[in-house]
């Protein structure tokens, strides 16, 4: 039976061994046609695993193999290990030169350490072929390198298309970004084309290096501070804290004191900062001691109702305080009539007159109407427009004014002629026909109800209670030459057409060009002043009364008085006058509208205005500090309607040069009142 036992393991092993060789033949096959393929690439070995295999030399099959970095002959014997089929271990040996070439050789004494690597080692199932016998001397003392990782070409495949793909999206998204900052560029140069650099104004810039110089943060913090103080003083009053209390108002006084009227830092005192860091110290004490969010907010609240009403009490005197200084005459100005109706007096008769002209009733000339009392102001009107005429001798001015400066205006005139032009300076108390009998508006003055509303105003207990219709207590509204341009055609039977202008414009253009303009059958040509919801009817009109709601639009566009072309002829046949008289009747209650000449009108002149370019008349002058200069420079009038008269101290001073540049400073009349440039500037 041992023969036959014998047999049996003998069998087994060439078995095993003829399995073996079969499996290194075929790793053989596969390494040499790998390395054909690499030879038709040019001779370059594919990628590695491991960074540090990079620089490794190709492997020398033909005459060793490598063990670590040490060389190992062919003809080593190499000892294999087994298990039979009675679990015996059984040992053999081998010769490396029996072996494939694509087998991987690994030292036991430095793969014991590194055990977990996924190096290829020639560990198969059942079998271990340890080289530890080959090794040099020198592995002893040198540390050996790892051995490369040949990659399969499919993964290299998907690594390069991996990289290509983030590649694209890179140069995508570089293209994308480059085109966003393009167009972000170009939307700022568009946006920087229509900027509007005539108003001047601070422009808060994030980038440091554009920091304002003016910059208003500290007196922002300063003044919250005062309000975070006096919050607390208050609660600590109502704790009976006098220490903190008394701390808190003292240095609320400081802060004010140090702040005064700045607007901005710069205004303040180097001492300012001090002030603002011991408030600081203080308000931090404050809130450690009696911060409680509830009755913070609570003072808070009550803190900004009081400053609401106080704000609402300032604005109604500011209010109040505004109209009376817009119906103050300065001192100045009320010399110049002084002086010009005492000289006129000392004249004799024969110089009081002007010359005779035929121009005054001729209807081929360009005709201007001009109702005022104030001297001075209508000067710069005819100075300005004469000064733009390109034919000053067909131009005719007629100024029609009151009793009490009829000779104050007429002496101007006869001592300052317009060059070329012809003047006429009439009185409205001349105008026998203009009675209460024809003209619903002096009858209306005239009334008890309207002398009380206009003269028991002032009884009232505070200077507030009685400014809410203030604005139309204006004497102006009294004077019969606010109402005279309803009557144009008797005043000026034998005209086709007139120009009439206000006393608060200045001319900057040749104006004849607007006797040439087709009316299209309409009777006034004017700018209109609607800007999307602004001056439309609503705004003067009382649209609750069915008489205004049954015949106007409330949405229609509102037009201004100042500068208006009248054709005489079409008043005539549409009998302007008797529609003005008609609704004037029936507003004798005041419920249709409120006092002034506008709203009657826009109902008056109701689908009869013709729209004239907005270039010809720019408006606003008066009370709007924000109008485009680039307008105003290339308007043929400027209007300065509203309070801010360019010849009081309340005018605008950036809009004061367009009216005080045709004043005459150096007439004897205007220096003997000191009406001078210095005034007006």
């Amino acid at each position: 039976m041992k023969p036959s036992c014998q047999s049996h393991h003998l069998i087994t092993l060439f078995i095993f061994l003829a399995v073996a060789h079969i499996a290194l033949v075929e790793a053989e096959d596969e390494f040499y046609s790998y390395r054909v393929q690499r030879d038709n690439n040019g001779g370059r070995w594919p990628l590695f695993d491991c960074p540090q295999c990079m620089d490794n030399k190709e492997p020398n099959f033909t005459n060793s193999t490598a063990v670590g970095s040490h060389q190992v002959q062919k003809d080593i014997d190499i000892i294999v290990t087994y298990t039979d089929t009675s679990g015996a271990i059984r040992i053999r040996t081998v010769k490396s030169k029996d072996l494939s070439p694509s087998w991987v050789w690994t030292n036991p004494i430095t793969d014991s350490q590194g055990k977990e690597d996924n190096s290829k080692s020639l560990d198969q199932p059942g079998s271990r072929v340890d080289g530890s016998n080959s090794v040099n001397e020198q592995a002893d003392n040198e540390q050996p390198q790892k051995p490369p990782v040949l990659v399969h070409p499919a993964k290299l495949r998907r690594r390069a298309l991996r990289q290509e793909r983030r590649d694209r999206r890179t140069a995508e998204l570089i293209q994308v970004s480059q085109k966003m900052e393009a167009q972000m560029e170009e939307a700022a140069i568009e946006r920087a084309k229509t900027f509007d650099t005539s108003v001047k104004g601070k422009y808060g810039i994030w980038r440091k290096e554009y920091e304002s110089p003016n910059s208003d943060s500290t007196v922002k913090l300063m003044h919250d501070q005062i309000i975070m103080a006096k919050a607390y003083a208050s609660i600590a009053k109502a704790k009976n804290e006098t220490g903190i209390y008394e701390s808190l108002m003292i240095h609320s006084k400081r802060s004010q004191q140090a702040i005064e009227k700045a607007t901005f830092d710069s205004d303040l005192e180097p001492s300012a900062v001090d002030r603002a860091k011991e408030m600081g110290h203080i308000l931090s004490l404050a809130k450690d001691q009696f911060y409680d969010c509830i009755v913070m907010a609570r003072k808070l609240r009550v803190m900004l109702q009081s400053t609401e009403i106080n704000v609402e009490e300032v604005k109604k005197k500011s209010a109040s305080l505004t109209q009376l200084a817009a119906k103050t005459v300065p001192r100045p100005l009320h010399c110049l009539p002084l002086v010009l109706m005492t000289d006129y007096y000392l004249l004799s008769d024969e110089k009081k007159k002007f010359p005779e002209s035929r121009n005054l009733e001729d209807p081929s000339l360009y005709h201007y109407a001009i109702f005022s009392d104030n001297v001075l102001a209508t000067s710069v009107v005819v100075n300005s427009t004469v000064l733009h005429a390109k034919e000053p001798e067909k131009h005719v001015f007629h100024i029609v004014t009151d009793k009490l400066n009829f000779a104050a205006m007429k002496m101007w005139f006869l001592v300052n002629p317009p060059a070329g032009s012809t003047i006429q300076v009439q009185n409205v108390d001349d105008f026998t026909w203009l009675n209460s009998s024809y003209c619903p508006v002096l009858r209306q003055l005239e009334s008890s109800r309207m002398k009380e509303y206009y003269f028991k105003a002032h009884q009232t207990s505070t200077l507030t209670a009685g400014s809410d219709n203030l604005k139309y207590r204006n004497p102006k509204y009294l004077s019969m030459l606010n109402h005279l341009r309803f009557y144009l055609p008797e005043v000026y039977p034998k005209l086709d057409k007139i120009l009439f202008l206000d006393d608060d414009i200045v001319v900057q253009k040749d104006l004849t060009p607007l006797w040439n303009v087709d009316l299209q059958g309409m009777v006034n040509g004017a700018v209109e002043t609607c800007k999307e919801s602004f001056h439309r009817f609503d705004k003067y009109l009382n649209f609750s009364n069915p008489k205004i709601s049954g015949n106007f639009n409330p949405n229609a566009c509102g037009w201004a008085f100042g500068m208006n072309m009248f054709d005489l002829k079409e008043w005539k046949k549409r009998d302007i006058t008797g529609i003005y008289h008609g609704w004037q009747n029936m507003n004798e209650e005041r419920t249709l509208w409120k006092l002034g000449t506008l709203p009657p009108g826009l109902i008056t002149f109701y689908n009869l205005t013709h729209p004239l370019e907005r270039s010809w008349h720019v408006l606003g002058l008066g009370y709007d500090p924000a109008l485009n200069i680039t307008e105003i420079d290339n308007a043929a009038v400027v209007h300065y309607n509203g309070n801010y008269k360019p010849w009081l101290d309340l005018a605008i001073g950036k809009y004061r040069s367009y009216w005080s540049r045709y004043v005459k400073f150096d007439n004897p009349y205007l220096q003997l009142c000191n009406i001078n440039s210095f005034m007006l500037s």
